[in-house]
């Protein structure tokens, strides 16, 4: 990279948003990807479940809305919830159009899946389960040759200046830090899965894109929602990986070790309720020392319709022939994040962000399967068709300040280990007050590190101060939802109560809390 080279667009992070919003751009403006590992280490890369778009004729974008109001449990903005799933029936059709392949049935019409709390089956496959890796493969096919990938360069902190962020600092591999300037930043660096000991996400995934815009002033909303997927293969005290919902969806059922249905009596849905309810129901069940089981005994030819998950079980030994695999819950998705507008853009002048490390405002308390991959594509457009009509000025060069070395500090930080530890075991699946307080006294000593900018430090100590200013910030907003609602559980407070039906807590670097009612009314 030629620092000294004005960036129209500097996009942060890898994922399927990143991507998008890069093809939307690549014709138009000079725009750079800069991602602090692989440009595969991303989440989008991993989903296998698919993409929800209501494309079949007896479906309609209406039953879309309804299903992802009732999973994200009224807490949705319907109007952006009514966006997400118009356009992204226009975008999927416009990426087939494109020659953006998805798996079809044997009278070549598009196969469609069924995942949990879809009314009828939406689910666009690629490859089986592969549907992440085969959309980012197509979408990398049509940017690289337009538009670099910078990796293994870790962004500290926005730079701001006189009310706008003017760019980035950003870690290289030999630790000095380089300052990139940039018209236009856009933060889509996922979610913050890494905080937690089991989970679906890439270990990257360690809360960067929020923890950046807090330090930079930008509030956070809906941060207590944080969804555990119910099935992440297990064995031997370790998550292998995620077992897709696409796997219910075509029959597995969920069986105690007793061989029990699990899930019958619970939800009228049973195996295909919200994920929130599965999940919940798994752990009540390992929390009493019992294990459970996905039996896949009714899925004929797993091995072809399944195959990264086959592949999978194979290389750890496991027998897919017989047709019980262990499953835990693990730390899949957030639904809070960045606050934005309907484009992408965030309350600081030249900022943006999309993806998971956005809220939206479109999963509500509990998001709905299928529907991440949509909001990627759909808000990455959105937010490129504010970029291209935007009268932001070019942003001048300050080649005096590029480059400057840096003495580390020996800061007193804990492991990811230890705060991974505490979140699952104050902050997790199941919360309640006395245990959320004895969180916060735990994050006490570290806060001093939360709301300043990063100076002296690698990488390492880098992720685990962004892990500890997002695990914090999840741990009191879980604290002042005095509700259950979604994947927010307490069990102190096991019900939902209707004052906080479209109330959000945004938290802001004056750690003010705000509640907001979301948008209302919706024209079905």
């Amino acid at each position: 990279m030629n620092p000294e080279r004005n960036i129209d667009v500097l996009i942060v992070g890898s994922g399927i948003a990143a991507f998008m919003i890069a093809r939307q751009l690549s014709s138009h403006l000079n725009v750079q990807i800069i991602t602090k590992g692989k440009h595969d280490n991303s989440n989008s890369v991993r989903a296998q479940g698919g993409i929800a778009a209501a494309l079949a004729k007896h479906d309609s974008w209406k039953n879309h809305f309804e299903d992802t109001m009732k999973a994200g449990r009224f807490h949705n903005d319907p109007l952006q919830t009514e966006v997400l799933v118009k356009k992204g029936l226009q975008i999927v059709n416009d990426l087939i159009s494109d020659g953006m392949s998805f798996d079809k049935t044997l009278n070549n019409e598009l196969a469609m899946g069924m995942e949990g709390a879809h009314s009828l089956p939406r689910i666009l496959h690629i490859g089986g389960d592969a549907t992440g890796k085969g959309m980012m493969s197509f979408l990398k096919e049509e940017i690289e040759k337009e538009i670099p990938i910078i990796e293994d360069k870790m962004v500290l902190d926005l730079n701001v200046e006189n009310g706008r962020c003017i760019g980035v600092s950003v870690l290289n591999e030999c630790n000095k830090v380089e300052h990139i300037y940039a018209t236009h930043v856009i933060l889509a660096t996922g979610g913050c899965g890494s905080l937690y000991p089991y989970s679906s996400n890439d270990v990257s995934l360690t809360g960067d894109g929020m923890a950046l815009a807090y330090r930079a002033g930008v509030g956070l909303a809906d941060l207590e929602f944080i969804q555990f997927h119910p099935t992440l293969l297990y064995k031997g005290n370790k998550v292998i990986g995620l077992i897709s919902e696409a796997v219910r969806g075509e029959g597995a059922r969920l069986r105690t070790e007793n061989g029990k249905f699990l899930m019958e009596g619970i939800h009228p849905l049973q195996d295909l309720a919200p994920r929130d309810v599965v999940a919940r129901a798994i752990f009540e069940r390992i929390k009493n020392g019992e294990k459970v089981y996905l039996d896949i005994s009714s899925i004929k030819d797993f091995d072809n319709r399944f195959p990264t998950i086959s592949k999978m079980c194979k290389d750890h030994q496991l027998i897919v022939e017989k047709s019980l695999l262990q499953v835990t819950p693990g730390a899949h998705f957030i639904m809070g994040g960045i606050v934005v507008n309907n484009s992408g853009e965030t309350s600081l002048s030249g900022l943006y962000a999309v993806g998971e490390t956005a809220c939206t405002g479109v999963h509500g308390a509990n998001r709905l399967a299928s529907n991440s991959l949509l909001e990627g594509v759909v808000m990455a457009v959105e937010c490129a068709d504010t970029i291209l009509k935007s009268n932001l000025s070019t942003t001048p060069i300050y080649p005096k300040v590029l480059v400057h070395e840096q003495q580390i500090s020996d800061l007193d930080l804990p492991s990811k280990k230890e705060i991974q530890e505490i979140m699952m075991k104050y902050v997790g699946i199941v919360r309640e007050k006395r245990e959320l307080q004895q969180a916060l006294e735990w994050f006490q000593p570290y806060l001093q590190f939360i709301n300043t900018p990063l100076h002296n430090v690698n990488q390492e100590q880098a992720e685990i101060i962004n892990m500890l200013t997002v695990g914090w910030l999840i741990t009191t907003s879980s604290l002042q939802r005095t509700e259950s609602r979604g994947a927010h559980f307490r069990k102190d407070i096991p019900y939902e109560v209707e004052r906080w039906r479209q109330s959000r807590l945004i938290r802001s670097k004056d750690e003010a809390v705000q509640n907001m009612l979301t948008a209302t009314g919706v024209n079905l």
